[in-house]
């Protein structure tokens, strides 16, 4: 039997730039706001403190601009549901290219405020289509961003986590469209059709194999809101502590997603 094909979700491309745009500026406002000290604080992620971190949202929003000035590619190379599996490859530079960037950034507005200009300058001028030569493969703009809307949303996260009382908003769009990804890429990673997940109100997925069931409720359900959903897809918790503190409803003996999940780290 050939292997079940990737799911591919259509996004709106008006709607995911300005998404991108949304999104990061909603942490450039919060970031003017810290302290030194907030900004030496830990993350979770390792040794990375919060202004390595909103370094590396800068570069992450930059790697759109870079791309577009590049040659274009003939064809995209790289699905969008390959992404999430690519990440981990370059986690090492990506960690020293963060912290080069913090450390010769003393004005973190400053840079983010250009970051912010030069992005929707570059994308005022760019077709959806257009297809960008990047580390990981070919992709066209709009994937990409859909890819940035993930790194944008989940560090987000981090950013929250890190610093008492920051509570930066997350853009509905950009929510939605982390929440889609990572939910076709479990769908993907796992396919089949005897478990429903859902992320109300952004995503339903159908995934695992087993017995497919055709009308009511399905024998095997999980749901989950999206930033717990959005932290067991990237690694943040896991599938045993979500479902202990009560975070994830599961239900039939096909409901365990612990195996297939981090998708992405």
């Amino acid at each position: 039997m050939p292997p079940a094909k990737k799911r591919t979700r259509s996004y709106d491309p008006a709607r995911t730039r300005a998404a991108v745009l949304a999104q990061f500026e909603n942490v450039r406002a919060a970031a003017r706001t810290l302290t030194p000290e907030q900004l030496a604080l830990p993350t979770r992620l390792g040794d990375w403190t919060v202004r390595d971190l909103i370094a590396h949202l800068t570069l992450t929003v930059a790697s759109v601009g870079r791309a577009l000035e590049r040659d274009e590619p003939a064809k995209p190379e790289l699905a969008l549901l390959d992404h999430p599996s690519t990440t981990a490859a370059h986690a090492g530079a990506i960690a020293e290219s963060s912290r080069d960037l913090a450390g010769a950034s003393p004005d973190l507005d400053a840079l983010l405020t250009r970051t912010g200009e030069d992005l929707a300058r570059h994308l005022a001028a760019a077709p959806p289509t257009r297809v960008l030569a990047l580390r990981a493969g070919a992709m066209t703009l709009t994937d990409h961003l859909v890819t940035r809307t993930v790194e944008l949303v989940v560090h987000t996260d981090d950013l929250n986590a890190a610093v008492p009382g920051l509570d930066i908003p997350h853009d509905r769009q950009a929510l939605a469209a982390c929440t889609r990804l990572l939910a076709d890429t479990l769908a993907a990673k796992a396919p089949g059709g005897s478990t429903e997940v859902r992320i109300p109100p952004y995503a339903v997925v159908q995934c695992v194999q087993g017995p497919r069931h055709t009308r009511g409720t399905p024998p095997n359900v999980v749901e989950t809101d999206p930033l717990t959903w959005l932290r067991l897809a990237t690694g943040r918790t896991t599938w045993r502590d979500a479902v202990a503190d009560g975070k994830v409803a599961a239900s039939g003996e096909r409901a365990d997603l612990g195996p297939y999940l981090p998708l992405m780290v």
